[in-house]
């Protein structure tokens, strides 16, 4: 089986995996009827064998042979049948280009102690220095974070930002 980490292109999400036969028509070329009749034939953890050999990978190939899959019927031609998707690699960053804490009006956030507007503190610094050029930026919106531009009222976090090319 061939592996590779994550390099540029993108990811592999499975979707979903079967193990087994739910047909008579699928690889059924040259094979006798007798393997071809069993089609209730499954080997229940094909999706977990499969995601976790090869979500996240960029490519991937795992061998279909009875030690990766288990043999679900014996005397049945069997094949996998696999749905996946391939997610693009996320290859820009973030810029921040104004944010506040606290509170501009009383239509965002509505809340009973959102009883002042224009009470807030300019938080582009900060976020510029915590989040540009990153690809994720978490952080709590709260009076421990940030200092508390009024007390008693109700805020909240605004940010204004883009995510560019690296």
């Amino acid at each position: 089986m061939q592996r590779q980490a994550l390099i540029g292109w993108g990811f592999i999400k499975v979707i979903s995996a079967s193990y087994g036969r739910s047909n008579r028509d699928t690889c059924s070329s040259g094979r006798p009827p007798s393997q071809l009749s069993n089609t209730q034939c499954h080997q229940h953890q094909s999706l977990r064998i499969m995601s976790d050999r090869c979500n996240g990978m960029s490519s991937c190939a795992v061998p279909v042979t009875k030690s990766v899959f288990s043999d679900p019927c014996v005397g049945t031609y069997k094949y996998l049948d696999i749905s996946y998707t391939c997610h693009p690699v996320n290859t820009g960053s973030l810029f921040i280009y104004h944010a506040n804490y606290g509170r501009r009006d009383l239509l965002t956030c509505p809340h009973e102690h959102a009883t002042t507007p224009n009470c807030y503190h300019s938080q582009t610094d900060y976020l510029r220095g915590r989040c540009n050029g990153k690809t994720s930026c978490q952080l709590n919106a709260s009076n421990t974070v940030f200092s508390d531009p009024c007390r008693g009222v109700n805020k909240y976090l605004e940010v204004t930002h883009s995510c560019t090319p690296s």
